[in-house]
């Protein structure tokens, strides 16, 4: 006997919680009108919004690292020396991962689809080790850079020709 009471029991308890909840008193947008219709809320202030204004992190903006940087150091064919012209680049890199020292980056190396699978992985973590050991000399600790590399596996643009195989010869700082 009580074990069929137990189920209707909570069916009627469940059924009297929903039975407190007014669905007539659901504010409507008037469209015509351009306001609410409905009983305000608490706090509403008689029709106008009451929400709270987004509060955002304000570490955010030194979450994508600096401002106006590229993260991409390209490489020449079968090559793992870091070209005069992507000096700047590391060098604004450096000094925000110093003035930023809880930041960390991952330094991705890649290379174009020629070579083989392994010969491409080992260049693509010089390519990153590269990177890593220059910012290094700029001061920036081992504990904020890790290296790795993804070799030809995931190409920036598709194709077999120069302009793509350039694009793909690459490392690139990811923030974390």
């Amino acid at each position: 006997m009580m074990k069929r009471m137990l189920p209707a029991l909570a069916v009627v308890i469940a059924l009297a919680g929903c039975s407190s909840v007014k669905l007539d008193d659901v504010p409507v947008e008037d469209k015509r009108a351009g306001g609410v219709t409905g009983q305000p809320g608490p706090g509403t202030g008689g029709g106008q919004s009451s929400v709270a204004p987004v509060v955002t992190d304000p570490a955010a903006a030194t979450r994508s690292g600096p401002v106006n940087v590229a993260r991409i150091v390209y490489f020449d064919y079968d090559s793992y020396v870091i070209k005069p012209e992507f000096q700047n680049l590391i060098e604004a890199h450096a000094r925000f991962l110093k003035a930023n020292n809880g930041r960390k980056i991952a330094i991705e190396g890649h290379t174009d689809e020629r070579g083989g699978r392994e010969y491409n992985l080992a260049l693509g973590q010089r390519r990153a080790e590269a990177v890593r050991r220059s910012l290094g000399l700029l001061g920036v600790t081992d504990s904020q850079v890790e290296a790795v590399s993804f070799g030809k596996e995931k190409p920036a643009a598709p194709g077999s020709d120069e302009a793509s195989w350039a694009q793909n010869r690459r490392a690139e700082i990811a923030y974390r």
